[in-house]
């Protein structure tokens, strides 16, 4: 089997592939439990309990799902623990609230967090900016703990679709640069 013909997982990971995405999917799941319960329990018409409970459970999930595996660390970042696994940093990116494919998959700002770990851990963006001369004003605040991540280290993104209601309808994993308009820009991705 030529390399081209490995799914990116086995290519990425290795032996770590399967029980990775095996760990991830159960983690995201026990998540949304735990953020389905939340919204349950405080009894508001919303989803702003669930959405806010989603985002914290996911990393706290990942943590003690992951690092139980050979070669597994944390890092704190931004008040969040995210984990690193065979020189990726995996982390997870809830695009969508019903079944989109995952290259609908949007930042809602280009500044950021998830926007800073994409440009310095990502891919090489596949287009290059257009660039007209004109000097442009870029606010990329730095965040704590990127400098915690070890040298070397590449972003895996977890991207996946959730609703309250049904649950996890799409989970994919792979590697995306940024577009300007905040799309993500899939280099290799694949179904969990």
């Amino acid at each position: 089997m030529t390399d081209s013909a490995v799914p990116w997982a086995r290519q990425t990971f290795g032996d770590l592939a399967e029980p990775l995405a095996t760990a991830i999917v159960k983690s995201l799941t026990r998540a949304h439990e735990r953020a389905r319960s939340g919204h349950d329990g405080v009894h508001t018409q919303t989803l702003e309990a669930y959405g806010h409970g989603l985002y914290a459970a996911q990393f706290e999930e990942l943590m003690a799902g992951l690092e139980g595996l050979a070669g597994a660390t944390s890092v704190r970042l931004h008040a969040r623990t995210v984990m690193v696994v065979a020189d990726h940093l995996i982390y997870p990116f809830r695009y969508a609230s019903k079944d989109l494919p995952v290259t609908a998959a949007r930042l809602k700002k280009k500044d950021g967090l998830r926007a800073e770990l994409i440009r310095e851990f990502g891919p090489e963006p596949m287009q290059g900016e257009l660039d007209l001369g004109l000097e442009e004003f870029e606010n990329h605040e730095s965040h704590r703990g990127l400098a915690q991540i070890p040298p070397g280290t590449s972003l895996v993104i977890v991207a996946y679709a959730c609703s309250m209601s049904e649950g996890i309808l799409r989970l994919e994993w792979g590697v995306a640069d940024l577009r300007p308009d905040r799309y993500l820009q899939w280099h290799r991705h694949e179904a969990m």
